[in-house]
């Protein structure tokens, strides 16, 4: 489709045109495809196909269009919005149990009361890590967690994403970083309780 007749197709598409809506999505299935492939990551690829995720964006669009103003939004960036969004969902839908029973993984001799805000930076993590282009949404103890992870090295930081984001047991930590198994359960011990003692009483639920 040639720039002039995409633009028509946009405006039409703004005017809450709903065949005008199912045509841009065809014309932008290929884009909008490889934007969800990348934001899946390796774990959730295991679970469902992009496709998936893009058969429910188109049909969350169609049954939104009506409600939506787009007049000075681009419609493509809408969509990746919606295809963002289901893939959170589906993070916490397949490993929402993972996480937390990870997150409960607290080794011998942690003080009492390291239970409560270890699982509360599990769960601003999982909500940092994957939303990472919605900056307004976050509050403040997201960004100080933000902020917090950034003081840590690539590995540590890399690894609490395999672990908490992607839902990798640490053996698979391990061989994708090049370390031992016992390595990479102390480096994630030692990254949450640096983590924690960055955030203080911001890690408190």
């Amino acid at each position: 489709m040639s720039s002039d007749g995409e633009s028509v197709l946009i405006d039409r598409v703004r005017q809450g045109d709903m065949q005008a809506l199912a045509e841009f999505i065809t014309v932008r299935r290929g884009p909008l495809l490889g934007y969800i492939e990348r934001q899946l990551g390796a774990a959730l690829r295991r679970k469902l196909e992009p496709d998936d995720i893009f058969q429910e964006v188109s049909a969350e669009a169609v049954r939104s269009l009506s409600g939506m103003d787009l007049s000075e939004r681009d419609p493509f960036g809408w969509l990746c919005q919606l295809a963002e969004r289901r893939i959170i969902d589906a993070h916490r839908r397949y490993f929402g149990a993972q996480k937390r029973t990870a997150a409960r993984e607290v080794p011998l001799g942690t003080p009492a009361g390291a239970d409560a805000s270890r699982l509360a930076i599990i769960d601003m993590l999982v909500a940092s890590m994957t939303s990472a282009s919605q900056v307004f949404n976050r509050n403040r103890r997201e960004h100080l967690l933000i902020e917090a992870l950034a003081t840590l090295p690539e590995d540590q930081r890399e690894a609490l994403r395999l672990r908490y984001i992607e839902g990798m047991p640490s053996k698979e930590i391990a061989a994708q970083l090049g370390k031992t198994d016992g390595a990479v359960r102390v480096m994630l011990t030692r990254s949450l309780n640096r983590l924690q003692s960055i955030l203080g009483p911001e890690a408190a639920p």
